[in-house]
This record gives structure tokens, sequence and C-alpha cells, in this order.
């Protein structure tokens, strides 16, 4: 990658709280855009209050702020008033690209829609998040979706209750379509130098990440069940086996040969040759037989001496880690920087050149200066015929 960012000269209008529509305006931090990140006064992003217990109060920048808002400006509008609204109008006539994730409805409401938008800057490019999609009004949140979007029914234990995965996974699926949606807008804006609408949901974006799940039912009628951390259609993949001493070991076999590497550097070469573990089809119709095999074997032996055998075999292992072992790893170290008040962040795009470089997450309405400054400069730079026809439209 060479030293311009890729999204130099971009600027884009964050109207979006929480998680998912904040994601894709930090990605476009990373890749050097202008991200002006607009909140309800007094209290901004709802995540400014998502304090952790015992973490400081003397800011208003939470660690889960901080996950999704380095590199943007802050400015607070009030949408409810005639003078905020007209500024909210002013800011969207200068951008590049608007970020949004009202409820819907609301966007026609504050006049924020795209139609009425783009009719003003036919260039621009309307990111909109949803719950549910634009005909559904409900609010909703990642923990509602992973229950509606079938994840929780899926996760946890077989013998026990269905479990809600601890990262706000459907609103990160969502963020990842609306960037990639972002990309495809940028192509066609930079070919025709039209904008574009581009919206998903977070049961939009769950369901369809629901991948071979999905599949084993649509194509065999089978509900998919809890079965921890295994899986479906491979044996054995993500098991979690116990070595002597007390690790958490984890493999994911997912061919004919690193099964036989993997029972050979077990010592245990006959099962690759057994009928019953010849082929996957077989390992998973015998699948406790040999997970228990298996569990017997690995817990005579110590951690060291499986992660020496399983990089000899070149098959694919971990160890299960807390998150102060996360950061061990120098791969993940690498994507860490240290931010205000020690709080460190992973970047989404770490491959970008001058991506440590970004602004640390803002307090709440401390750009207005500076944004204003930027809007009444952005629309001195417009011909004023060109202004002229912006307000009668």
């Amino acid at each position: 990658m060479n030293d311009e960012k890729p999204l130099a000269g971009l600027t884009v209008l964050e109207l979006a709280n929480v998680l998912a529509g904040p994601l894709v305006g930090q990605f476009c931090a990373e890749l050097g855009a202008r991200v002006i990140k607009a909140e309800p006064p007094g209290v901004g992003d709802p995540t400014r209050g998502w304090y952790l217990s015992g973490e400081s109060r003397d800011s208003d920048v939470t660690a889960y702020f901080a996950s999704a808002n380095w590199g943007k400006s802050s400015i607070t509008l009030d949408l409810g008033t005639d003078s905020d609204r007209a500024l909210a109008n002013r800011l969207t006539q200068a951008v590049d690209v608007v970020v949004v994730s009202y409820k819907p409805g609301d966007e026609v409401k504050f006049g924020l829609d795209y139609p009425t938008l783009s009719a003003a800057n036919p260039g621009l490019i309307y990111l909109q998040v949803t719950a549910y999609g634009a005909e559904d009004p409900r609010p909703g949140f990642d923990a509602i979706i992973q229950a509606e979007a079938g994840f929780t029914h899926m996760n946890g234990e077989s013998d026990g209750e269905p479990v809600k995965m601890p990262v706000a996974l459907m609103d990160l699926l969502a963020a990842h379509q609306l960037k990639e949606g972002l990309l495809l807008a940028l192509l066609k804006k930079a070919r025709t130098g039209k904008g574009s609408y581009v919206a998903t949901s977070l049961l939009g974006a769950a369901t369809a990440s629901l991948a071979n799940q999905a599949s084993n039912y649509l194509y065999s009628g089978v509900i998919p069940g809890r079965m921890g951390s295994e899986h479906p259609n491979i044996v054995p993949y993500g098991n979690i086996f116990l070595t002597r001493d007390g690790r958490k070991f984890v493999v994911a076999v997912g061919t004919e040969r690193q099964f036989r590497n993997f029972a050979t550097a077990l010592d245990l070469a006959d099962l690759a040759a057994d009928a019953r573990f010849a082929s996957n089809a077989e390992r998973v119709n015998h699948r406790e037989t040999l997970n228990a095999l298996l569990s017997e074997r690995i817990a005579t032996l110590d951690s060291a001496h499986v992660e020496a055998k399983m990089r000899a075999g070149k098959i694919p292992f971990g160890f299960v880690n807390d998150m102060a072992e996360v950061f061990e790893q120098p791969a993940a170290r690498a994507q860490c920087f240290e931010g205000e008040q020690g709080v460190r962040t992973v970047a989404l795009s770490g491959d970008i050149e001058g991506w440590r470089e970004l602004s640390p997450p803002p307090a709440l309405d401390a750009d207005r200066a500076t944004v204003l400054a930027w809007l009444e400069s952005a629309e001195a730079a417009v011909p004023v015929s060109q202004r002229r026809r912006q307000r009668n439209r």
C-alpha cells in the first residue's frame, strides 16, 4: 500500500450511534477520510454511558465508545430544533457520504432521507442501517437480533440453554456489509459521477451470514441445534480437548490428509484406518466414539508436546486464550496502539500506512468550532450558481 490513504479527500457525516454505523465511520477514518460524528446533545452516542464495572467516570469516552470512534470529530445536533436541522442539511450538502441508523421513518421526519438529500447533492452516497429493514420500525439491538436470527438457539452446549455470543456480531456483520456497499458505491461514482443509496439491516446481515447452518436446514430440513464448539458437518473440528497440564486445546481438521496427520501426531495412526473414522462422513456418524478416544489420548500429553506435534504435522490447532493471552500474541499486539488514558484499540485496517496516526475518540461536541469552520470553507468553495440551485430544490 502506498503512502496515499485510499479515502483521503473524502468527507463522511456519521448520523449513527452505537456500533454498526460508527464502525463504518471508523473504517473510513482509518482509510484517510474526514469523519464528522453528529450526536444528540447531552448524552451523545449511547455508548458514551456504557461504562464497564470499575471503569473511570472521569471521561465520556468509555472503552466501548472507543472501540468504534477513533479518528472522528464530534459535533452535537438537536434535530428537534429548526436551527440544528438546517445545520444538518448544510452538512449533508457538503459531504460525500452520510451514514444513518435512524429507526425507519425518522430520517424522513428529520428531512434526512436519501431522496431529499440526493436532490440537493446528486453525488451523495447514503448508507443506512436499520434493525429489521425499512418496512419494520421496531428498534433492535444485537442481543435481540442474535436470538431472532437463530444464532442464540445454536449457541451453547448440547445439554445447556441457548446463549448469546459475547461480541455484538450482528452489528459487525452489518457494518461489513455497509463497507462493501460503500466501496462499490465509490467505484460507481468514480465511473459515473452518481451517488448511491446503500442499505442493510441487522437481521438481514445476520440471516445472510448463517452460511452452512442455513443450507443444512434449507437443503435437508434439519434444524441446527446446540453442539458446543463442535461442527455439524466436520469431525473433529472446533472440538476442545484438555491436555495433561490443563490447557484447553482446539483442533480443526478439514481434510482427510489432515486427519491422518493428526492421528499420527497423537500416535493413533490406527484410527485413520478404522472403518468408523476412515472418512469425514463416517467420523460425523461416529462422533462420540472418536471424541472419547481423542480426549483420552490428549489428556496424557503436555500442551508443549501437542503444540510441537501439531506444528510439525501442519495441522490447524490452537489454545483457548483469555483476553490477556490474546494480546500476548505478536500479531495481535501489532494491531494495538496507545490512546489517551491508556486506552488501547484494534485498528480494522492495520496494513494501511498511517493508521496509527488516528486522533483519539473525541469528547462530546469537542470539535464544533472546527467542524463549522470546515463547513463554511466547503460552502465558500461551491460556485454561487450551484448554491442557488441547491437552495431552490
